[in-house]
């Protein structure tokens, strides 16, 4: 008598090979893809197998841009800091710099879209103001009682508010994806702002939760979209340090700043 068979093969449903074509999702990638999708068609094919509609790729790509830099930031200066190290390492520098992708930096799009999706479950689409400023203050309540941070407000440079959310919202409502979400992550702003004297105005994270939120996209894709982005940025600071080095003058300014460190003149 025999036993069970055993399936042997370790298969994904994204793609696989041969020696003469690579199937992505079911597609030719060489005479199906390549020159007839753009990034983000590629994107949503290889993630969700499906192709977006044109107002979820104005999002995305909105998304994608917001997230690519701002600067000098953790993540920047330790990729550079990374690459003085190892230039020989392009990939280290880049996965460096977003390794830092955290509940406190950039990652946070994700806490975000759970926190806006948690607290509209109860929320009907056509909520009135009176019902969604009552389910921020009890996001407000139940956030202070179970000590979890309250994401997508607040900024440590943008103090009086993100220049990017505007232009986000305004996508947001020209592509039918500013709902109930967005709302509540307003009136959270307004909550704090009015009934708790905190002036912590909608941020990038809140307005990008929002969207992912209102999209209906699993919250994870909020911080790999910030990932995807924010690549981008890192390569731009990378070949910049290669080109014009800062990242060792920041080095030394840390050791001068220590009396104890003896450095050449």
């Amino acid at each position: 008598m025999s036993g069970p068979v055993l399936k042997t093969a370790v298969q994904t449903e994204i793609g696989y090979t041969t020696t003469d074509t690579i199937m992505v999702r079911g597609l030719n990638l060489a005479t199906e893809i390549i020159g007839k999708f753009d990034f983000v068609d590629m994107i949503f094919h290889t993630v969700l197998s499906r192709r977006p509609s044109p107002q979820e790729k104005v999002m995305v790509n909105a998304l994608l841009v917001t997230t690519a830099d701002h600067g000098i930031t953790p993540s920047s200066l330790s990729a550079r800091l990374t690459y003085i190290g190892a230039p020989e390492a392009l990939q280290g520098a880049v996965a460096t710099g977003l390794l830092g992708a955290g509940s406190v930096f950039l990652g946070t799009m994700q806490n975000a879209a759970e926190m806006l999706i948690e607290a509209c479950l109860s929320l009907p689409p056509d909520a009135d103001d009176a019902a969604i400023l009552d389910a921020a203050r009890a996001l407000i309540r139940r956030h202070k009682a179970e000590r979890r941070p309250i994401y997508g407000v607040g900024h440590p440079i943008h103090v009086d508010g993100d220049p990017r959310v505007p232009a986000l919202r305004e996508l947001s409502r020209d592509n039918g994806f500013f709902g109930v979400h967005w709302r509540l992550m307003d009136a959270v702003a307004q909550v704090l702002t009015t009934e708790h004297g905190k002036k912590l105005p909608v941020n990038a994270v809140g307005a990008i939760a929002a969207i992912v939120a209102a999209m209906g996209l699993d919250p994870l894709i909020a911080r790999g979209l910030s990932l995807v982005g924010r690549s981008a940025g890192l390569l731009a600071h990378i070949l910049e340090e290669k080109q014009s080095p800062m990242a060792r003058e920041a080095w030394e300014l840390v050791l001068r700043a220590d009396p104890r460190n003896v450095l050449p003149a």
